[in-house]
C-alpha cells in the first residue's frame, strides 16, 4: 500500500486533507498530515512525526508532499525518513497544491517512480493559472 503524507508550517497539511476527503472518500485513510506549530520545536514535530509512521508497514511506499522545499517541518521529515533508511525509496516533492495533492491521492497506487513525479509536477504548475473572464459570444445558444 502507498501513503500520501502532507507536511507544511501551521494546518496547512491538515486543512489540504480535510478538502481531499471531499473528493477521495474512504482513500482518506491512506493520506496523512502533519504541520509544524507556531513555536513548536523541530524535535517535538519530529517525535510526533515518528508516531505518524508508527502504523505504516515498513514496506509501504511513501510520497511525501511539503509546502517548501528547504523548511524545517519537510527537512525534519526528511531526516527521520533517512534515519529509517526509508528515504531512498520515498518520493519527495515541495510547493504542494491542491491539484498536485489530489493527483498523487488518486494515482499513488496505479503509477510509481519518475511517471508519478512527472504526472504530479505537471499538475502543480499547470494548475496555477490566472481566472480570466470569457464573454459569451452572443451567436452561440445559451445551454
Amino acid at each position: 500500500m502507498n501513503y500520501l503524507i502532507l507536511v507544511s508550517h501551521g494546518q496547512f497539511s491538515e486543512g489540504l486533507r480535510d478538502a481531499l476527503s471531499m473528493f477521495i472518500g474512504d482513500d482518506i485513510e491512506q493520506v496523512r498530515a502533519i504541520g509544524l506549530k507556531s513555536g513548536e520545536d523541530t524535535t517535538n514535530f519530529g517525535s510526533r512525526f515518528k508516531s505518524l509512521l508508527s502504523d505504516i508497514a515498513p514496506d509501504d511506499g511513501l510520497i511525501v508532499l511539503g509546502d517548501i522545499i528547504g523548511g524545517s517541518p519537510l527537512t525534519t521529515v526528511t531526516d527521520i525518513l533517512n534515519q529509517q533508511q526509508r528515504l531512498s525509496e520515498t518520493i519527495v516533492l515541495g510547493g504542494m497544491n491542491f491539484p498536485m495533492a489530489l493527483n498523487a491521492a488518486i494515482l499513488k497506487n496505479t503509477m510509481s517512480g519518475d511517471d508519478l513525479v512527472s504526472a504530479l509536477l505537471h499538475e502543480a504548475i499547470t494548475a496555477v493559472k490566472q481566472f480570466e473572464l470569457i464573454e459569451a459570444d452572443e451567436d452561440e445558444d445559451e445551454i
